[in-house]
């Protein structure tokens, strides 16, 4: 049985060790009622979801876990590479089980995560459909580097959740954000997020060698809901930020603010690749937000789970 609101269900996923899961909002009332599972980004508690969990939970049941190393979930003897994280997170809703069929909403690096969960496990009855929020697609590296050398240098030494004003613009309640923040503040935390930034890179020539592009619509027909947020607003919060800071040589500065003022058309770009996916499919934009739109702009978020709902329901 799966555990409801913040006691975690342990779900063994390869006879060594657990996943923590953990359910929110009624049961389905029939086997072909979609379900929502939601995967985070990299380095990224699961708890960045609250927002959206919290207003969608009242009418669907919604999933979150904690990956490898992460919270709850034991610690895998594997490197966290975007393969081994999409074979945990088979073995998660095969074993748990998960039987209804999936709406999966992934964030930043999920997108990567969520091809190679497609790519391990096709495109069958247990995929309903996806909500992808500012989701990181294979030729991003190609288009828009976000670990771009001189970017890092400027703003080195800045606490992103302020520069990037998500202290002050999150829509989470206190204790949300509190246990957001004392999550993100361990050490088990920090051990994890370094480990999977190490596996960050080359995950996207990974995934590229699939040749998954070749293969499109992935998913046929079903709904995918592409959510792209403003890279500018994160990266000039963090840019003056650094200023202030004395961050960076004149030349270094020049090259972020030239940066900073392409981001978003090359990021429309990128999230406009998602649509590939399926020949059904809708594009929208965070305007008030930046990367993380689930925690500044969670409706939108809820919206997209809608959308794809209702798409279902007049398939």
């Amino acid at each position: 049985m799966i555990s409801t609101d913040s006691t975690p269900t342990l779900v063994a996923v390869d006879g060594t060790r657990a996943l923590a899961l953990y359910s929110h909002g009624p049961e389905p009332s029939s086997t072909h009622d979609p379900v929502v599972v939601f995967v985070s980004g990299v380095a990224s508690s699961s708890l960045n979801w609250a927002a959206v969990v919290r207003q969608l939970s009242s009418s669907m049941r919604c999933y979150t876990y904690d990956r490898a190393g992460y919270r709850h979930s034991d610690i895998s003897p594997h490197p966290p590479t975007a393969q081994n994280i999409a074979q945990d997170l088979r073995h998660l809703v095969e074993n748990a089980p998960i039987t209804n069929p999936l709406i999966l909403v992934g964030h930043s690096w999920a997108g990567v995560l969520i091809n190679e969960f497609i790519a391990l496990t096709g495109n069958g009855n247990h995929i309903a459909g996806l909500v992808l929020v500012d989701a990181n697609h294979e030729s991003m590296p190609q288009v828009l580097n976000v670990n771009d050398p001189d970017l890092q240098v400027v703003s080195e030494g800045i606490d992103p959740y302020i520069a990037k004003g998500l202290a002050e613009e999150h829509k989470m309640t206190q204790a949300e954000w509190d246990a957001l923040m004392a999550d993100e503040s361990t050490e088990k935390y920090a051990t994890i997020a370094r480990l999977e930034d190490e596996q960050y890179a080359v995950s996207f020539e990974t995934l590229r060698s699939k040749r998954l592009d070749q293969q499109q619509p992935l998913l046929g027909g079903k709904p995918v809901y592409v959510i792209g947020g403003m890279r500018s607003r994160d990266w000039n919060g963090m840019y003056n930020a650094g200023i202030a800071r004395g961050n960076g040589s004149e030349d270094q500065r020049t090259r972020v603010r030239a940066l900073i003022s392409t981001a978003d058309e090359k990021s429309e770009s990128i999230q406009k690749r998602h649509l590939e996916l399926s020949t059904k499919g809708k594009l929208v934009f965070a305007r008030e937000s930046g990367h993380f739109v689930q925690m500044t702009q969670p409706e939108l978020i809820v919206k997209g789970v809608e959308w794809v709902v209702n798409c279902l329901n007049c398939m």
